[in-house]
């Protein structure tokens, strides 16, 4: 049975307060498939099962956040505290941020004392930082604590912590002393104490830190999670490897958009509205209108040109498509290369260098295609302007494609906005120029 039909059986079961019956079809099933069913019920009824689920906080979890602030909405709120009571700290707080400020006051004096504070406490990092990834879930040891001791305080604060595989060697004052994996704990003697055992000056980040250096250190160093300390360099929190690889995710995705002149998507594209979608992307498009009035101006300065060498129109939309196309080439490597570290603004000069000599390849290969079509459709000076503008049309596609990324770069914006109809425009209006100038260097005006 698929998740929609499931979903329609439910919703039945539910309707008819059917409970157990409802809870025996999704026996069995993981979390993330019975999230991806409860997507399906109007929330007025999916919050009455998740209720009823004992792992209802992990399914909840797997719900995208719009339908988790659907079924917030829905949930009585002594059944909403419990509910978010029982979810990850760092969950929660992604949740508790997204509420209106109603549900805010209605939700935290439902929770315990403890449990507001650590709310409040992640809700009020910045967006974009470690401390808004973080979790403060974790296991800590003490400094003086030998292997046996230390296995014991592992075994109580399991239960609540997001991962134990490494655990956080503190002292009094919860500064972070070093790290220690629960596979030198179980092989080490029990007398050992952590000192011995621990890695000491751990990796970790500051809470500031924009997340995704967050993320991409964890991913370097293949980390399981990553310690977040405050100014002092007190422990406040951990980022998992989980919840990295969904920033870089997120960030790919993010890149992606701008690629095609598309601002950052929410939600769903199959449930997204006609007035986000349009929303997300008319502003580039809007203004790549009048970056390609540059093109009409160059056309229209050499019109006389044109009207006595009307075979020249038949080889624009070829020569400034090229161009297009080896920019966007050219700023698809920048950008991911920017992305990854690969390179910085130093390499730019030494890249430059190299991408001409590239350009002047792929160009001459290009030239000597278009030149034997010029040279039927017109004649040998026909073939000669289209050689030399094909060349030149390539050489600046991709030196623009390769240096705006830089340039954004440098000036404090994302490299991902040298996007592909930026690109585009940009190489098309200069190619037009540059094909109908060397035009009006050979070919006579009638």
């Amino acid at each position: 049975m698929d998740h929609k039909a499931l979903a329609r059986v439910l919703g039945l079961d539910i309707e008819q307060q059917q409970f157990d019956r409802a809870l025996g079809h999704v026996k069995g099933m993981r979390p993330v498939d019975i999230a991806d069913t409860l997507a399906d019920i109007k929330p007025a009824l999916a919050w009455q099962l998740l209720d009823q689920m004992p792992d209802r906080a992990g399914v909840f979890s797997y719900l995208d956040m719009d339908e988790q602030i659907a079924l917030a909405r829905a949930f009585p709120r002594a059944n909403l505290a419990r509910l978010v009571s029982e979810m990850p700290a760092d969950e929660r707080a992604d949740l508790y941020k997204q509420l209106d400020q109603q549900q805010k006051d209605a939700l935290l004096p439902a929770l315990a004392q403890a449990e507001r504070e650590d709310i409040r406490k992640l809700a009020s990092y910045q967006e974009g930082t470690a401390g808004a990834l973080m979790t403060s879930d974790y296991a800590t040891l003490d400094a003086n604590m030998n292997v046996s001791e230390a296995l014991s305080a592992l075994r109580t604060e399991a239960p609540d912590a997001e991962t134990i595989y490494h655990a956080y060697v503190i002292d009094a004052g919860r500064k972070l002393l070093g790290v220690v994996s629960l596979r030198a704990l179980i092989l080490a003697s029990p007398p050992t104490l952590m000192h011995d055992i621990m890695i000491h000056s751990p990796i970790h980040c500051r809470v500031n830190d924009d997340q995704e250096d967050v993320a991409k250190i964890i991913a370097r160093y293949d980390l399981i999670a990553l310690p977040i300390v405050d100014e002092d360099g007190a422990l406040v929190g951990i980022v998992t490897h989980d919840d990295a690889m969904d920033v870089l995710s997120e960030e790919a995705t993010d890149d992606f958009h701008k690629s095609g002149g598309v601002s950052t998507m929410i939600g769903n594209m199959k449930d997204v509205s006609i007035r986000v979608l349009y929303k997300k992307r008319v502003f580039w498009l809007v203004l790549l209108v009048f970056g390609n009035l540059f093109s009409g101006v160059g056309i229209a300065h050499f019109e006389d040109l044109i009207a006595a060498n009307i075979v020249l129109v038949f080889f624009l939309p070829l020569l400034v498509g090229s161009g297009g196309n080896a920019g966007s080439q050219s700023a698809t490597l920048m950008v991911r290369a920017l992305a990854t570290g690969e390179v910085v603004m130093r390499d730019w000069f030494r890249l430059l260098g190299r991408e001409a000599l590239v350009a002047l390849c792929l160009g001459g290969t290009m030239a000597v295609a278009i030149s034997a079509i010029g040279y039927l459709r017109g004649d040998a000076m026909v073939a000669m302007v289209l050689a030399m503008s094909m060349m030149m049309v390539v050489m600046i596609g991709c030196l623009i494609g390769m240096s705006l990324p830089f340039v954004l770069n440098n000036m404090g914006f994302d490299p991902a906005s040298a996007s592909a109809p930026l690109i585009t425009t940009v190489c098309d209006a200069s190619g037009v120029l540059m094909y109908l100038y060397i035009a009006s260097q050979f070919l006579a005006l009638g």
